[in-house]
């Protein structure tokens, strides 16, 4: 895939083009079989975009008419700022535009609407094996040093 692309907010009208990306996305992380992401899940953070009342929100990536990459955050409260911090909680370029600038575009234009929403902070997480989108990050942002631990309950 070659030519230009832009970065803007998602659109009702893109889910058709906005859920292959979402599902390899998930398949990247292996959310298959017994640990998939289900329908209902996909549907709620799909309807989540468009709810003024929701902190969460995705850019796509668009080239000649087609989506080439996502980016969904959220906003929340933090106990050692005034302002929302803003989590890039998920990050995915189709396998066809990778290596164009996609990824760094979708964050760059994260960082452009926290600012604007008064976030003096993005962050996010990648697993330790994700050497190509850690070579990026590490050009774009600082590691913080902290390590995530989590239980599902």
């Amino acid at each position: 895939m070659t030519g230009r692309f832009v970065i803007r907010d998602v659109a009702r009208a893109d889910f058709d083009q906005w859920l292959p990306l979402w599902e390899g996305y998930n398949t990247f992380y292996r959310r298959v079989g017994p640990t998939a992401v289900s329908p209902e899940v996909t549907q709620t953070t799909w309807a989540r975009f468009f709810d003024s009342y929701e902190p969460v929100h995705c850019l796509v990536a668009e080239a000649g008419g087609a989506l080439i990459g996502l980016a969904h955050y959220i906003y929340h409260r933090n106990t050692v700022m005034l302002g929302p911090t803003c989590y890039l909680q998920d990050l995915f370029t189709g396998e066809a535009a990778r290596g164009r600038g996609v990824g760094r575009a979708l964050i760059e234009g994260v960082y452009e609407r926290a600012r604007a929403a008064g976030s003096t902070r993005v962050y996010w997480q990648t697993h330790e094996t994700n050497e190509t989108a850690r070579k990026l990050y590490d050009a774009i942002a600082e590691r913080s040093g902290f390590i995530v631990y989590r239980r599902d309950l």
